[in-house]
């Protein structure tokens, strides 16, 4: 079942869910809008490999916004700090950035329980768009979990601004 905006404040006033900075104006029915931090990363390489580390740079977006270019992923961290240890947070666009052509979170929506940190917005623009450090692009929904719960304590945990792919790292402890 998915928490409604007012049962997203109750849980994190109760400590079962966190979201900091917290603003009340943020909280939708049955959601929580997340901003965009203040920087992106975009890969550099030509070709990416799920099995090495690819090179990357990190910009800082300027106060007159950064221009997504097409055909390019950029990176972007959400402000906030957000997780839970008892419900499960899913991460989605907001339909007004859709309506752009700009694709947030297409995969990889779902955090893990018990991930805490700032979550890494795979921003993907149709046409060239400018966006700016605090627009609110994403939303995070939380859902109960039912079941026997078990923390997750991988290798994003604590993230802070955003971050490149690590799957090369599974590749390595598969092969240890």
């Amino acid at each position: 079942m998915i928490l409604t905006g007012p049962a997203i404040t109750a849980e994190r006033e109760r400590g079962r869910l966190i979201l900091e900075p917290f603003h009340p104006e943020q909280v939708q029915p049955n959601s929580y809008d997340l901003t965009l931090g203040p920087t992106l990363i975009h890969y550099t390489g030509e070709v990416l490999d799920t099995r090495a580390e690819n090179p990357y740079v990190e910009v800082d977006i300027p106060k007159d916004g950064f221009v997504l270019e097409p055909h390019r992923v950029y990176l972007g961290a959400s402000a906030e700090v957000i997780g839970s240890n008892f419900h499960v947070p899913k991460i989605s666009g907001r339909s007004g950035a859709a309506r752009f052509g700009l694709f947030i979170h297409c995969t990889a929506d779902l955090i893990d329980i018990g991930s805490i940190g700032q979550t890494t917005f795979q921003c993907h623009s149709v046409n060239p768009l400018r966006v700016h450090a605090g627009d609110r692009l994403g939303q995070v929904t939380f859902t109960r979990s039912y079941g026997d719960i078990v923390l997750y304590d991988g290798k994003y945990q604590g993230s802070r601004g955003p971050q490149p792919s690590k799957i090369h790292q599974d590749t390595a402890q598969a092969a240890a």
